[in-house]
């Protein structure tokens, strides 16, 4: 038992261990590094290739996304394999485990919204946008509110399906959603959180959309910013 104890100290630099009991003390040690947690976010709705990871993470560079991807595959929270043909590319994806934490990433993604200090004019991944509309979604309008949605990113399509006052999102294709919507990330904030007017044509910098028009502006009318703390 005591050369196990050792090990497992051994595995993890001493300037990033607390020395302390509390769970959340060691989920820092895990994930507490500059861009962990975001990489994981990434992850979320399903594998990634290295290099789409990076494309999602301006200003991380490959040497960094390395030394961090690995660290979280010996922590048990990411996983690396090989999809089979035709496509035959490592990708990473988040474990059973690793997947558990994403409420908590929507959870504090509420939470520093209410910070005067959130921009939400920065830039911001597909994933992250997604990620956005489980944190922000009034779940009881939703409950009233089933509709299958599909999200249409240049380079990545996702699936929202609310049902039951929540809403589920993975990638992937659907065929006949009851609304479709495509753009980019800045004109999903202009459409869902600013509440820019619709527009089937995307019109004004928002997210062009396929569907009843009724339909769509109540699923836009679920989400919201939270209110600034003071």
């Amino acid at each position: 038992m005591q050369s196990e104890e050792v090990t497992s100290e051994a595995s993890v630099p001493r300037e990033r261990r607390y020395d302390d009991a509390c769970g959340t003390a060691l989920a820092l040690e895990f994930i507490g590094e500059r861009w962990s947690l975001l990489i994981m976010r990434e992850l979320v709705f399903g594998p990634r290739r290295f290099g789409e990871i990076r494309a999602n993470l301006p200003g991380l560079s490959a040497n960094v996304l390395t030394q961090r991807l690995e660290s979280l595959e010996d922590a048990g929270i990411v996983r690396r394999f090989r999809l089979p043909s035709p496509a035959n590319v490592q990708v990473y994806d988040l474990t059973a485990w690793g997947r558990e934490a994403a409420p908590l990433m929507r959870d504090m993604g509420r939470w520093a919204a209410r910070s005067p200090r959130h921009d939400p004019s920065l830039f911001m991944s597909a994933a992250s946008a997604m990620m956005s509309l489980q944190a922000l979604i009034d779940r009881k309008r939703a409950a009233e509110l089933p509709v299958s949605v599909a999200f249409h990113f240049p380079g990545e399509d996702f699936i929202a399906t609310v049902t039951g006052g929540e809403i589920c999102v993975s990638r992937g294709v659907m065929e006949a959603p009851d609304l479709a919507f495509t753009g980019d990330t800045m004109a999903m904030r202009r459409t869902i959180y600013g509440k820019a007017p619709l527009a089937r044509d995307g019109a004004g910098g928002t997210l062009a959309f396929a569907g009843e028009a009724d339909l769509a502006q109540s699923f836009v009318d679920l989400f919201a910013l939270p209110a600034k703390t003071t």
